[in-house]
């Protein structure tokens, strides 16, 4: 971990991996993806702290166009040219932003359990939504508690138990005042229209048993990206890279040499 705790670095190589954690994770949600790079010298992997979790300062305003330049400013301080950026859910949506705002800057995306958009912030569903997830706070339960009620819902079958455990710490350890903005946030996000203008190689990763971003929300979401590729991961929910994270790094190892194959 940084001294300040907006990143952990792990692993080697010519290529960057920037991990983009989601709603309910950290830095630490990479742990199994950055012991991986660490022991096979892979890659470079850089797993950050987004605004207002770890060390990492909150924008303000909290929106989307400020999360992606505050990603440009931590990929720029870190000398990185064209990274491979691998975002979960929250992360995944923030790279495709990142795309779309600064077109000449990955070299690669790698979404995991994401959309393409949230729909209307003002819609009913979304309202509702919102309000579902605030629920235990406005009871002051706390976000421990929030953990315990919503980490479960988004598993599937046979889980690594570390990983539920990793999962369920990040979670409880997401500052409240972050969560309420990174929430109200999540439900403006619409790409959409856009994904057919992303022109880098593109890994969309999708769990068998994902109930928050069906499998099959994301199989068409690649459909709409040229030359996408698809990796459905058998038994694995919202938390895949946690879950089952031997499936997760061999589908990132498959691409990456799909990459390399193509330099």
């Amino acid at each position: 971990m940084a001294e300040d705790g907006s990143y952990i670095e792990a692993g080697r190589g010519q290529t960057t991996l920037v991990f983009l954690h989601g709603i309910g994770g950290n830095a630490d949600a990479w742990t199994r993806q950055l012991d991986w790079l660490a022991r096979t010298g892979r890659a470079r992997g850089l797993a950050w702290n987004l605004p207002g979790y770890g060390g990492t300062p909150l924008v303000d305003p909290y929106n989307w166009a400020g999360l992606a330049a505050a990603l440009n400013a931590f990929i720029n301080r870190h000398g990185v040219e064209r990274p491979v950026l691998v975002g979960h859910s929250m992360g995944g949506m923030l790279a495709q932003e990142y795309a779309c705002r600064y077109p000449a800057g990955p070299g690669a995306l790698v979404l995991s359990a994401t959309t393409s958009s949230f729909g209307r912030p003002d819609g009913d569903w979304q309202q509702a939504f919102v309000a579902d997830r605030l629920k235990p706070l406005e009871a002051g339960q706390g976000m421990a508690a929030l953990a315990k009620a919503l980490v479960p819902a988004m598993l599937g079958r046979d889980p690594n138990p570390d990983g539920v455990a990793s999962a369920l710490s990040a979670m409880g350890r997401v500052p409240e005042e972050t969560y309420r903005h990174a929430l109200r946030n999540l439900v403006t996000f619409n790409r959409r229209d856009e994904l057919h203008a992303i022109s880098v190689p593109t890994l969309l990763i999708a769990g068998e048993e994902d109930r928050t971003a069906p499998a099959e929300v994301m199989r068409r979401m690649a459909e709409r990206i040229a030359g996408a590729d698809f990796v459905l991961l058998p038994k694995a929910g919202h938390l895949a890279n946690m879950e089952q994270p031997g499936a997760f790094n061999d589908a990132l190892d498959g691409f990456l040499g799909n990459l390399e194959a193509c330099r």
